[in-house]
């Protein structure tokens, strides 16, 4: 197995990382930075949007373009770079996080405060622009995704150093019955993604690793990363094996171990992932 780096970056806080298959590319944010990257490995060039707030997250839209979960709420942005509120909810204190697209088209936006106190909350977004929120009073809403027969959902707030599992109706979008799924010792657990066969990947911030779950919750693999504090992951390229991983700067000193914070990272062959879905608004 290799860890190689697919964008060189500096990334104060690097998130989010979703492949776009319409595209063959990869989305990710620099939260800090206020920037959505879109990384073409074909070209290996790496192009930037720069946005007006903090971004959480960013998605493709099935109508062309993406939507943001933005500092102040959620976004869309047409294929002209227009932006339009679809969700405007800011509070003083509070940003949006780790946002993702359940089975049938609708986001999933988490928010958290800055000061890590449990003030933020998820909320399911229609693609009409009705939201509500399902879960509150969460301190770091973070990884989120859905079983391959779309029967749960998955679900991380970081400070709890746990996946936690729901099951879900994708004809509703309701997701209840929360209940841990597994307890995570090394660092902190952030962003996750799900692979074609159930398992769940889990970038472990402050752990320097990868972690690999099975759908019972048992830890089956661990990956050694060249960074502390990786954020999220992904699968990508053209047959879904290439895990992506994004990092962050952010905090660290300029000692050797961080030459790679804020880059992103790809793990070829690694696995096998399935098709993300876009917002079906």
């Amino acid at each position: 197995m290799s860890i190689e780096v697919a964008v060189r970056a500096e990334a104060e806080l690097g998130e989010a990382p979703t492949w776009d298959h319409a595209s063959g590319t990869l989305l990710w944010v620099d939260v800090l930075g206020n920037e959505v990257h879109r990384y073409n490995p074909s070209r290996d060039d790496d192009a930037v949007l720069e946005v007006p707030q903090h971004v959480g997250a960013a998605k493709p839209r099935t109508r062309g373009g993406l939507v943001l979960n933005l500092r102040d709420g959620v976004a869309l942005i047409d294929r002209d770079g227009v932006k339009t509120w679809l969700v405007y909810w800011a509070r003083d204190g509070v940003r949006g996080n780790d946002a993702a697209v359940d089975p049938a088209g609708r986001l999933w936006a988490g928010t958290m405060r800055y000061d890590e106190d449990p003030g933020g909350w998820l909320a399911r977004v229609e693609p009409s622009g009705d939201a509500k929120v399902v879960l509150d009073k969460v301190s770091v809403s973070n990884g989120i995704g859905w079983s391959p027969d779309t029967r749960l959902m998955y679900y991380i707030d970081s400070a709890e150093r746990r996946i936690d599992v729901l099951d879900y109706d994708r004809e509703t979008g309701e997701a209840t019955n929360r209940r841990p799924l597994a307890e995570v010792s090394r660092g902190l657990p952030d962003g996750l993604t799900v692979d074609a066969s159930g398992a769940i990947w889990v970038a472990l911030w402050g752990g320097a690793a990868l972690h690999r779950y099975t759908p019972d919750g048992v830890l089956d693999r661990e990956i050694e990363l060249p960074v502390g504090q990786p954020t999220a992951c992904c699968f990508g390229g053209v047959d879904f094996t290439d895990l992506y991983v994004t990092t962050a700067r952010v905090g660290l000193s300029g000692d050797a171990s961080s030459e790679l914070a804020g880059s992103v990272l790809v793990l070829p062959g690694v696995g096998e992932g399935l098709p993300s879905t876009a917002f079906a608004g």
